[in-house]
């Protein structure tokens, strides 16, 4: 059992073929199959991605304060750059298979541009990409300063530290509506 629970990528893999599996076996064919292959897509990559964003805000940063000084470092040379990795790659793939099953869907255009038979997803996608935004342009470079990826004096570290748990909180408030949009639209 720990040869197989004990590895995470195994345990992925197996998880990708019997999804897989569920895919060519269960779905309907053509046009349909590939716009439920990408929405599958879509639904981990998002998953992953604010699974990650209420992480860092239910549980990181409120207990950060409480960690021992000489505990701290397992969190921020270990645990967290790990965590920013897969936070800000999940944030790409949600939006690029957002992209493309909106494309699929025949809702990218009249979304983006917010008209009316497509304005709920068109907001939920306009604030996932101001989400995604906020992770690459504001919160992985001033993380990177935080934890010390790049050099910076302790005071831009501290300065750089509030500034990405403010654009994080943004995105968690940010993310309620999204997903309401998400959610609903279809």
């Amino acid at each position: 059992m720990d040869k197989i629970l004990g590895n995470l990528h195994l345990v992925l893999l197996i998880g990708v073929v019997l999804a897989l599996g569920l895919i060519f076996s269960g779905f309907p064919q053509g046009a349909e199959q590939v716009s439920g292959i990408f929405q599958w897509l879509h639904v981990f990559f998002g998953i992953t991605w604010i699974g990650l964003l209420y992480y860092f805000n239910f549980v990181q940063i409120p207990t950060m304060p409480s960690v021992p000084a000489e505990l701290k470092p397992g969190v921020t040379k270990y645990i967290a750059p790990k965590a920013l990795f897969f936070f800000r790659w999940a944030a790409v793939f949600t939006v690029i298979t957002g992209a493309i099953l909106a494309y699929l869907y025949g809702e990218l255009h009249s979304g983006l541009l917010l008209e009316e038979t497509h304005r709920l997803i068109g907001v939920g996608m306009w604030l996932a990409l101001i989400m995604a935004t906020n992770v690459w342009v504001v919160i992985w470079p001033n993380q990177k300063k935080a934890l010390g990826i790049v050099a910076a004096d302790d005071a831009a570290k501290a300065k750089a530290a509030k500034v990405a748990m403010y654009a994080s909180r943004i995105n968690t408030m940010l993310s309620i509506p999204m997903l309401v949009a998400m959610t609903n639209a279809h």
